[in-house]
């Protein structure tokens, strides 16, 4: 662990698109960085291949990675005696950290959490709208053209004592659970790894799987995708749902049985607000896409425009208290990767 004031070397490796995004068009988010240890100049390490990225990694004691970092495999290792920790500037660690980083016991850390935050906003935001039924009745509204007899809505509609069900107390299906507690809302929880007193904690009542998707108007989705996990949302789940529910999904788009999704949504018996999708871009004649009864994003939930500045902001809050001694408040540990996205 290094010592008070250390200032560890440091590196970037990230593509450059991720770079920019991150730290800004100029890198000038990289003063808040610089400010706290010894950082390598640009350009960013998107290659580790290479004399400058060998000299570099040389002396390196901290990697500063993001989307488009190439794998840290034992070679990396080798080229690099002196790498102690990680620090990586978006969520997920999975697709660059190799079992190597984890043998030479590297500290790792995550900005996890600050990119649960607008994934959470927007799930809320898309719970609201979806019990207000607010996409359906502004399209309405637009073809009709003329009031809306508004004594007249169906009480089905509105947010006053729905349902919502959180398929998964992830850091982000928790989150969404702290956003929703201001709201009338009753909130049901599957998790496996939750038991009663846990789930109750967090301000939601613990069900089975079947009995989320037949009790509430809105499932949401927040399960990584992991083998197990794979086509969870199974067809006889969603033909569980009410007639009218939606299913919001954030997380993954092959945790859910794509084709009996499509099915049911355009037999017009279930609504669906897909932020993923898979394949991740669905094809042009899918049928999805000409469903009024879904809403798909191009995986937009995530940290994007002003909100990259909250990861580049945790990113240097955590190589400062490292290089301080005191360790990341955010760390990843290596027993806790199998339930991680």
């Amino acid at each position: 662990m290094p010592t008070a004031r250390h200032r560890p070397r440091t590196a970037l490796a990230m593509s450059r698109d991720a770079a920019t995004a991150v730290f800004g068009p100029g890198h000038e988010g990289l003063a808040a960085l610089a400010a706290v240890c010894d950082l390598a100049p640009p350009p960013v390490l998107d290659d580790f291949a290479g004399d400058r990225a060998r000299a570099v990694l040389a002396d390196t004691e901290l990697l500063v990675t993001g989307w488009g970092c190439p794998p840290v495999d034992a070679a990396v290792l080798d080229a690099a005696p002196r790498l102690r920790a990680v620090a990586h500037t978006a969520g997920s660690v999975r697709q660059h950290l190799t079992e190597a980083c984890w043998e030479r016991g590297l500290e790792v850390s995550s900005a996890a959490a600050a990119n649960a935050l607008p994934v959470a906003e927007y799930t809320v935001a898309m719970i609201l709208l979806a019990g207000k039924r607010v996409l359906e009745r502004a399209r309405d509204y637009r073809a009709a053209r003329a009031p809306e007899n508004w004594l007249r809505t169906d009480r089905t509609l509105g947010n006053y004592g729905r349902t919502v069900g959180i398929c998964s107390a992830s850091l982000i299906g928790r989150r969404v659970i702290e956003l929703l507690r201001p709201y009338d809302l009753r909130v049901l929880l599957y998790d496996p790894y939750v038991d009663a007193a846990g789930a109750e904690a967090l301000g939601a009542r613990p069900v089975g799987l079947r009995e989320l998707f037949e009790e509430s108007d809105t499932v949401s989705v927040h399960t990584p995708l992991l083998p197990e996990t794979r086509g969870l949302v199974s067809r006889e789940l969603l033909a569980a749902m009410r007639p009218g529910a939606t299913l919001v999904n954030t997380a993954r788009g092959a945790v859910v049985n794509q084709d009996a999704l499509t099915e049911a949504v355009a037999a017009g018996r279930v609504h669906a607000v897909l932020d993923v999708t898979e394949p991740e871009v669905l094809p042009p004649g899918h049928p999805l896409w000409d469903c009024e009864n879904a809403l798909i994003t191009p995986h937009l939930a995530g940290s994007q425009g002003n909100e990259w500045q909250r990861l580049a902001d945790l990113t240097t809050a955590e190589v400062a208290r490292w290089a301080a001694g005191d360790g990341f408040a955010h760390p990843v540990r290596r027993e806790r990767l199998a339930f991680l996205a």
